[in-house]
């Protein structure tokens, strides 16, 4: 297991990273990178705390490792990894750390696919997948997933594009390996992980053999370039007037791939078309499962900051302030139960992997979506205009204007105005915030849109079933039966 330091220290390896048009020489010296790295470092310390480690360690064999690297057999594996997930999510100020979490729903992924692939084709891709596996969870390594391509045209395929490049595809193979190009887009934690994984976006057809492609590159390798998004760097560093953005932050990048090489080795789709869609889907099983997981301790920083916001402004037992409480609570409870029902309703795939039940994932995913932006509504309504307009800690610090801050600014009888001032922008960060976009934007777009959750689940759902007891009641008889 890995240290803090020892992480931090595995990222200066001459990583090709641009961060507002400069290129960054060592990420860990950089300040904003840095902060990013700070917040994947929870996952280390975590291990070595003695309240957490018996969450975050697996053992197996009498060998210590990352907990999020262990394949989920049963129920309770999945609920542990959830637990593990909302844990550190919860450290991370509501913002997922995600350093192993991506990763690792990947290599689920991977596993499944590449065995049905084997067995079909007659590859190995498996044994790949199992030494990449082996090896990222035995040195205990940060992973990043690029899986969105840019796409150029939403309306058009991938070779029907202005350029072939649109899409990541292989444009030459040797004896020991291949070459890829292309880009990604939306990459998280690229900056600050070990190795990326990389997977197709969606399904492909035989004449799109080239774009099928999935491997593991570490990030240093040659070719390889980050553009960093520069969204949400003009945070105040104050940890009064920003809780949550001047301690917490997670990059993404526009990840090019200009004539990379990959070793056939860390190769686990190459040309297979037919399985490009069900490896994207198969990630998503896993991946929807840990968002949900980690949107936890967000909804619940909602519900409590509206319940203290509604104590400090002496508004309790205001009848629509109730309403709205009730609507807060509702909703983020709603979201822990689909989760656990998920994992509890898990179906067993190949090699005994226990896959969240995917028609309960996104339904949990689709709540969570379609529901956030109203609940942040009520929130802001409960809490007041000082959100937007509300004095800075300088104000309150400066002795010609600090009292008269003290004086006008109170709520309720007996809470010190900074109290509620804390609370006030904490709020700010969860509903108005670069921070507060951050999240909103992952509420819609992270993990999958919003049709492709309602699309998943109508091919996940037993619609024959149901069907059939239409018939049933209705007293309708087939006549093909």
């Amino acid at each position: 297991m890995r240290s803090r330091k020892e992480y931090i220290e595995s990222l200066r390896d001459g990583r090709e990273v641009y961060f507002k048009g400069q290129r960054v020489a060592d990420v860990t010296q950089h300040p904003e990178i840095r902060l990013a790295i700070d917040h994947a470092a929870i996952d280390y310390d975590m291990a070595h705390d003695p309240a957490w480690r018996a969450l975050a360690v697996a053992e197996e064999n009498g060998q210590a490792y990352s907990r999020y690297f262990q394949l989920p057999l049963t129920e309770h594996d999945l609920l542990d990894r959830s637990r593990l997930i909302e844990a550190a999510t919860t450290l991370g100020g509501t913002l997922v750390v995600l350093i192993k979490e991506i990763g690792t729903d990947a290599l689920f992924a991977l596993h499944l696919v590449a065995h049905e692939l084997d067995k079909r084709k007659g590859t190995q891709y498996l044994e790949r997948v199992r030494k990449f596996h082996a090896y990222a969870r035995d040195n205990d390594l940060a992973l990043s997933v690029a899986q969105t391509d840019v796409k150029g045209d939403r309306s058009r395929s991938p070779l029907e594009q202005e350029h072939p490049d649109y899409y990541l595809r292989i444009v030459d193979e040797t004896p020991q390996g291949i070459v890829v190009r292309g880009a990604k887009v939306h990459t998280s934690v690229s900056v600050n992980s070990n190795e990326m994984i990389v997977l197709p976006t969606r399904a492909m057809k035989e004449n799109e053999a080239a774009y099928a492609v999935s491997f593991a590159v570490p990030l240093n390798t040659k070719g390889l370039k980050l553009i960093t998004s520069a969204y949400g760097s003009h945070h105040d560093d104050s940890h009064f007037d920003a809780p949550l953005a001047s301690r917490h932050r997670m990059l993404e990048t526009l990840t090019v791939f200009d004539d990379v090489f990959i070793p056939h080795e860390r190769v686990f789709l190459k040309g297979e078309w037919e399985f490009a869609g069900e490896l994207a889907k198969t990630f998503v099983e896993f991946h929807r499962f840990t968002a949900i997981s980690y949107k936890l301790p967000l909804v619940d920083a909602l519900v409590g900051a509206a319940l203290l916001m509604a104590e400090y402004n002496g508004l309790e037992r205001v009848k629509h302030v109730q309403e709205k409480l009730a609507k807060l609570v509702g909703y983020a409870e709603t979201l822990r139960a689909l989760l656990r029902l998920a994992a509890l309703d898990a179906k067993t795939g190949a090699l005994g992997i226990a896959i969240p039940k995917p028609l309960v994932v996104n339904m949990a995913k689709l709540h969570f979506a379609t529901n956030y932006h109203q609940m942040l509504a009520y929130l802001v309504d409960i809490t007041g205009g000082l959100i937007a307009t509300g004095p800075s800690e300088a104000d309150l610090e400066n002795p010609e204007t600090g009292a008269y801050v003290r004086r006008y600014l109170g709520g309720r009888k007996g809470v010190p105005v900074e109290q509620r001032l804390k609370a006030i922008n904490l709020v700010k960060e969860l509903t108005a915030t670069d921070f507060a976009g951050y999240q909103a934007v992952l509420a819609i777009h992270a993990e999958g849109s919003i049709e492709a959750e309602k699309l998943a689940m109508v091919r996940e759902h037993d619609s024959a079933r149901c069907v059939a007891l239409a018939k049933r009641l209705a007293g309708i008889v087939n006549a093909l039966e």
